[in-house]
């Protein structure tokens, strides 16, 4: 459905959005060249006509270069660019680390690292590692301080587009006093420092994860990001973000295995008529669309909360926009690729993919367990 609260601003920048990606991502040959015939799920090139737009600063504040927009604008484009499965794979990472920086950074950080940003380069966050996965305060990556700087050894895993970035942010233990969420700071390391190697992980969504190995990496005093000792607090604070993010990309996700699952059982012909119109599946495509207008509203509706009060916590909004639409954008995708039968597993029509992506949505960010015991925490259980 169409979201009548729209300014006319907004409907412009949606079909803008749409006018470009319709251009070029638009055909499944255009979307295959552009991705490596499926395995990169981000194209630089691409990307880097959005950034000449404006589009990768549309939540930059305009102090910093960008259009100084915020998360319902921000929702918008994700939602748009995921339904059109434009490959800009570092775009989300980069929002959640450019936020840090902008928040947390030095004026030279912000300058350098936002204006790199706005330009078209990729930044990755680093928190995730062996044996600290949904509890990132176990920690252990080390950064001893030393004269004039810090020395990192560990390893952390899971690190989205960390092979494409021009930055990372690492979260490392500078301190074991106190409790385990103590003790964390944040460090600027940029592409190709040395005692840093970063080594792909494969998976069946293509190039996107990698395992990073700091052998006795020196970073300066300037590399840290924030205040020494203070990274968990800082990671809390973007949190709402982060889930906002998955929570828009999985919206335009399950409205595109939505609209690809429709216009195949109107065209499909089975005994004599199309199978859309057996009772079996127009009842449960008018379910998932009842489903994928609930979940619009409530990403829409939490965005909004959001920019009414940007430094306000919604812990528990948030976990239910990212919940919601990424469980949601996998059982659309899951029932897409039934309802389209053995064409729903081939390469040819698309829907193996959008299930591939929607699978791993309930993963990260924080898994759909984690999101559900935020909840129930935010109500004294």
């Amino acid at each position: 459905m169409t979201d009548t609260t729209l300014t006319d601003e907004r409907r412009d920048f949606v079909a803008a959005v749409d006018d470009f990606c319709r251009r070029e991502v638009g055909t499944r040959e255009q979307w295959l060249k552009l991705t490596d015939g499926g395995e990169s799920p981000h194209n630089a090139e691409l990307y880097r006509k959005m950034a000449d737009l404006g589009w990768l600063g549309v939540a930059v504040p305009e102090e910093y270069g960008g259009a100084g927009q915020g998360m319902v604008d921000l929702v918008l484009f994700l939602e748009r660019a995921a339904y059109w499965q434009a490959p800009i794979g570092g775009f989300a990472t980069s929002v959640i680390t450019a936020a840090s920086y902008e928040k947390f950074g030095s004026d030279e950080q912000k300058r350098r690292v936002l204006g790199d940003f706005l330009n078209g380069e990729v930044l990755a966050v680093s928190m995730s590692e062996p044996g600290a996965g949904s509890d990132v305060g176990a920690l252990t990556c080390k950064a001893a301080r030393v004269d004039g700087g810090w020395v990192i050894n560990g390893q952390k895993t899971w690190c989205s587009n960390a092979h494409l970035a021009e930055h990372i942010l690492l979260v490392a233990r500078t301190s074991a006093d106190g409790g385990k969420h103590d003790g964390l700071t944040m460090f600027s390391v940029p592409e190709g420092t040395e005692g840093l190697a970063v080594h792909g992980i494969d998976t069946m969504g293509g190039r996107e994860v990698n395992d990073l190995y700091f052998t006795d990496c020196f970073l300066p005093d300037d590399a840290v990001v924030g205040a020494v000792g203070q990274g968990w607090g800082q990671l809390m604070a973007g949190l709402n973000l982060e889930r906002m993010i998955l929570a828009g990309l999985m919206l335009g996700t399950a409205r595109r295995a939505f609209d690809d699952t429709v216009s195949y059982v109107k065209e499909r012909q089975q005994f004599g008529r199309p199978v859309g119109s057996f009772q079996a599946l127009r009842h449960r495509l008018a379910d998932h669309a009842t489903e994928l207008e609930c979940t619009r509203l409530l990403v829409h509706d939490v965005a909004r909360r959001i920019d009414e009060d940007p430094a306000r916590l919604l812990p528990r909004e948030a976990s239910m926009a990212k919940l919601k639409a990424t469980e949601f954008a996998k059982t659309m995708a899951l029932d897409g690729m039934q309802m389209l039968g053995g064409y729903g597993y081939a390469t040819e029509y698309g829907m193996e993919r959008l299930l591939r992506s929607t699978v791993v949505s309930t993963v990260y960010g924080g898994t759909s367990e984690i999101q559900r015991d935020i909840i129930g925490k935010t109500f004294g259980l």
